[in-house]
């Protein structure tokens, strides 16, 4: 498939993050949407703290503040480097103020112990891979699933009470530059407040944080995340979600919401 090389969420010069029109909030064109912030957090952590033999494990991003739709910066630092496990910070910069930090933990890879242990029984399914990556010059494409519907291209069909899921191909983080299979996972499973907060009135809880915690990274291109529980109360909510690619399982997603109904965005 041919890929566009000007499409991107970010252009990046000097060490500085500028947006462009796609990382654009559908909450507030003056904010920037939570997948992009994620997937440009999960960038910076890898690419300054990666090393062979290592994978990332455990990915916490917590979005205090809003993220603007304004040039970026970061700073980083390694706060563990031990022999399995090691353990980077990084504070996401705007105006000399912090929007929004995050820790990655990273586990050297090892051979499991022995045993049988109780796991999910009934494992995602993506949708059909003859139909999952429409033709043309896109790098981006995304299905949305219900439990009656299946899988289709049309979000609006899915605006109801069952559990939902979403299987997306994303856009490069930094424009010209391929998706990591971590950064891919960081962008898509930031979406784990999507799926577990969507009702059949919209969205109408807007997430503080999203925690993805992976036993491996992901084979191929897209990534899907399907809905596990929601517990809410009092106007704060709870999400699980399960990270999927066409393997299976690879990890979960955990989000805290608070409502925010004055702004809630309707799919319908």
């Amino acid at each position: 498939m041919q890929k566009r090389k000007d499409r991107g969420y970010f252009t990046e010069h000097d060490g500085v993050y500028h947006p462009t029109k796609y990382a654009q909030s559908p909450w507030s064109d003056t904010m920037l949407n939570g997948p992009c912030v994620s997937g440009l957090v999960a960038r910076e952590l890898e690419l300054r703290h990666s090393v062979e033999g290592f994978v990332p494990s455990r990915f916490t991003l917590d979005l205090f503040k809003p993220v603007r739709n304004e040039p970026i910066t970061f700073t980083s630092e390694l706060v563990r480097d031990g022999n399995r496990i090691r353990v980077a910070d990084v504070e996401l910069v705007q105006g000399g103020e912090v929007s929004a930090r995050a820790t990655l933990v990273f586990l050297r890879k090892s051979a499991p112990p022995p045993g049988s242990v109780w796991t999910r029984d009934a494992a995602p399914t993506p949708p059909p891979e003859s139909v999952a990556v429409p033709p043309g010059p896109l790098e981006y494409s995304s299905w949305y699933g219900s439990d009656r519907l299946g899988w289709t291209r049309v979000r609006s069909e899915h605006q109801n009470s069952e559990r939902k899921r979403l299987w997306s191909r994303q856009l490069p983080i930094v424009v010209g530059e391929e998706l990591t299979p971590f950064v891919n996972t960081a962008t898509v499973g930031e979406g784990t407040s999507f799926v577990t907060n969507w009702s059949d009135k919209g969205v109408g809880y807007i997430n503080c944080d999203v925690t993805l915690a992976l036993s491996r990274l992901p084979e191929g291109p897209e990534v899907g995340i399907e809905a596990d529980n929601q517990i809410s109360s009092d106007g704060i909510a709870v999400g699980t979600a399960v990270l999927f690619d066409r393997l299976g399982a690879f990890g979960t997603g955990v989000v805290t919401a608070l409502a925010n109904a004055h702004r809630q965005v309707d799919f319908g």
